[in-house]
């Protein structure tokens, strides 16, 4: 049975922030059809939905997110923030959403009673790393760790494969060269860097967000693999 339409057991509640970008615009996708999922987004404004999706869109300030975020009655909070330092404008309003926003929402979260978290870091994440964006999201992960939450699931796709609505630079080119790069270069330890689809990544957190046991899970290429692997198509 394709995981489209399964409707087995009660409806999942799934609270989407970061609904307008690549990747939470995959999640909205990968839940059409599928009767078992209810996807509530928090946005700024109003984002674009594929049709078919069930879903409803709560929208405000960034301030007002913790009520929004309490108002989906969800089950599991889904964080799919995330910017650029060119985006942002500066390393200080990068850090204040791929850090301090995601740790505020989850935060709001935790205080609504919504005890399950999946959040989309990046590969090579790590506190005091060289590379700041990779620091900045390791940052946000140790504080999201320390929140106490029956269960986190810290995903680190390598690069993100997929169309966006804002231009990068570089970023279409190095797409391209993606899959050659995975399959000539990357092997061993640098595995975990291996590009994904950007709706492959949806699938997987459609199906984490399903699971029921506790604890704090770090995934990573390989991880994605075998997920996909056990969802049918």
């Amino acid at each position: 049975m394709s995981d489209k339409g399964r409707a087995a057991g009660p409806v999942r509640r799934i609270c989407l922030v970061g609904a307008s970008g690549l990747v939470g615009q995959a999640v909205l996708a990968a839940s059409v059809g599928r009767e078992d999922v209810r996807i509530i987004a928090v946005a700024r404004s109003e984002i674009p939905t594929p049709e078919g999706a069930r879903m409803d869109v709560l929208t405000g300030s960034v301030e007002s997110w913790p009520e929004l975020i309490a108002a989906a009655r969800a089950d599991v909070l889904v964080c799919a923030l995330g910017t650029t330092i060119a985006k942002a404008g500066s390393k200080e309003a990068f850090r204040a959403v791929d850090r301090d926003l995601v740790v505020d929402c989850a935060e709001a979260a935790r205080s609504a009673g919504i005890a399950h978290m999946i959040v989309v870091s990046s590969a090579g994440a790590e506190c005091g790393s060289h590379n700041f964006y990779l620091s900045v999201k390791g940052e946000m992960e140790e504080a999201l760790g320390k929140m106490g939450l029956r269960r986190l699931d810290i995903l680190r796709p390598g690069l993100l494969r997929g169309h966006r609505a804002e231009r990068r630079r570089l970023e279409g080119f190095v797409q391209v060269l993606a899959p050659l790069a995975d399959s000539l270069a990357l092997h061993g330890r640098w595995r975990r860097f291996r590009s994904i689809r950007a709706h492959e990544l949806a699938r997987v957190i459609v199906g984490v967000a399903m699971e029921k046991a506790q604890g704090r899970f770090v995934a990573e290429h390989d991880n994605f693999r075998r997920v996909l692997q056990k969802i049918p198509v």
